[in-house]
């Protein structure tokens, strides 16, 4: 698109900006010339750049906006009458495919005129620039004439001069000056003539630049008139098209307001849906915090059952006896797996000193074991049996 063109369309936004237009009739006026009439698509860099108004949000709504109508205006229905409804969906159909089929013959006939004008105008504008050129060769080629004349008359006078200083010098040269007397009088003549005839020149040459002006003029004025027509007709066939515009934006407003309802609806849901997630996320950490205190609780009724009911002091002690090897293989025996649920780790080995002991589980019982010296107890029926083999350093009888 040209630069006069969006100067055009420019001035038109203003003067609806002058009249009350607002952002959204500026967008959907933009759109409409960019369309119908330069057959662009319109786009949100291209109206900001006409309208010099509304934000990166809103040109996007505006444009959404001119083609739903122009869909709007495609699927047109049928007069109201004892039509079945397909046939009447059919017939709306066939008339937005003739008002398309219409707008696309107009468009492209405006098309096609605007070219046949810009190639006359252009014609006429390479005619007004092949006379002004022309004028300016005549123009210099009349400079260049009157400098030569110039000179002529310069020589004249160079000549007269030297005549009347001929003529002073007394008798002497009176032969010799009635000589060049006559030839000074022959080139006088000569260049008398010569300047005559540059001047009957200079006359014909002035002639045909008034000539190239009138006929520049005459061209100009006809092709500005072609264009004028032009203009009136491209507008004479576009006016019933901007009527169907007209009815078209009545029927968008409907179309508006149920569109603002479900935005509404939509916003209050989503409202009610942010609430009822802010409680779910609630009660999604108090689920949280209740199985932290289960897991707790689990691991503390494990422990408690582990201890099978011994007091905790008298466990205490039968541990320190059975490190200490004071409890034979019967007493052991006896107390069985009683005080098991009380036996801890030893921090070191008794016997390196070093090591960390790890408790196994292995298939007939229990088992401490060095992994840095590898001091063992053996398998024994219980963790007090293999706590009190290990502290002793004794091994079981079967691997003895």
């Amino acid at each position: 698109m040209r630069d006069q063109d969006r100067q055009v369309i420019r001035e038109e936004l203003e003067n609806l900006r002058k009249n009350g237009a607002r952002r959204q009739e500026l967008s959907l006026h933009a759109c409409k010339r960019l369309f119908f009439d330069f057959e662009i698509k319109p786009s949100m860099a291209a109206v900001r750049e006409l309208t010099q108004t509304g934000s990166a949000s809103d040109i996007p709504k505006d444009i959404e906006l001119f083609w739903q109508r122009i869909r709007t205006a495609s699927k047109t229905r049928a007069g109201v009458g004892a039509i079945p409804p397909a046939l009447e969906e059919r017939a709306g159909e066939l008339l937005g495919a003739l008002f398309e089929e219409a707008l696309m013959l107009a468009r492209d006939a405006l098309h096609d005129e605007r070219t046949e004008f810009e190639a006359g105008r252009r014609d006429a504008e390479q005619a007004a620039r092949d006379a002004e050129a022309r004028r300016a060769a005549t123009d210099e080629m009349l400079q260049r004439s009157e400098s030569r004349t110039e000179a002529a008359y310069e020589r004249v006078r160079e000549l007269e001069s030297q005549l009347a200083a001929s003529s002073a010098q007394g008798a002497l040269q009176h032969g010799n000056r009635e000589v060049q007397f006559q030839r000074l009088e022959s080139e006088n003549e000569a260049l008398r003539k010569r300047v005559e005839t540059e001047q009957t020149t200079n006359a014909g040459l002035r002639d045909r630049i008034d000539g190239l002006h009138e006929e520049m003029r005459k061209s100009t004025e006809h092709y500005a008139q072609q264009i004028k027509d032009a203009l009136a007709e491209a507008e004479r066939r576009v006016r019933p098209m901007l009527v169907e515009l007209d009815s078209l934006r009545s029927m968008s407003s409907t179309w508006q307001s149920a569109q603002r309802d479900a935005s509404k609806k939509e916003f209050d849901f989503i409202q009610q849906l942010a609430t009822a997630k802010a409680r779910a996320d609630r009660l999604d950490v108090l689920l949280r915090e209740r199985s932290d205190e289960v897991d707790v609780l689990t691991r503390q009724v494990t422990t408690l059952r582990g201890q099978q009911g011994v007091d905790a002091s008298v466990a205490a002690v039968l541990c320190a006896l059975a490190a200490e090897g004071r409890l034979g293989e019967a007493e052991l025996t006896r107390l069985g797996t009683v005080v098991d649920g009380h036996v801890a780790l030893p921090a070191r080995c008794p016997n390196c000193h070093e090591g960390e002991p790890e408790l196994s589980e292995v298939d007939d019982g229990f088992e401490f074991l060095c992994p840095e010296c590898e001091h063992t107890s053996g398998a024994g029926a219980s963790k007090l049996e293999a706590f009190s083999r290990f502290m002793a350093g004794k091994h079981s009888p079967e691997q003895a």
